[in-house]
């Protein structure tokens, strides 16, 4: 959930949530289940940092110096090498 969606729900409509929640999972699973939901938010947010960090390093590193071309071979008219 972002932060505007949770902006838009009022007290009732998390209150139903939290109740179906616990109908759903029992009182006992709840807590495992936050703790998931917890881990899983941490690793996101790790990898989505992870991934900004190597896109800033990436953008800091000079760009590598093209190489000199050769000049191409020249084929004769006929296609023959011969």
């Amino acid at each position: 959930m972002t932060i505007s969606m949770v902006g838009m729900l009022g007290t009732t409509e998390i209150i139903i949530i939290a109740v179906v929640v616990l109908v759903l999972f029992g009182a006992r699973k709840v807590p495992e289940l936050m703790k998931g939901v917890g881990t899983g938010i941490k690793e996101f947010k790790k990898a989505s940092r992870d991934v900004q960090d190597e896109l800033h390093r990436a953008s800091e590193e000079p760009a590598p110096m093209p190489q000199p071309r050769k000049p191409a071979e020249t084929v004769s008219q006929h296609g023959n090498q011969g």
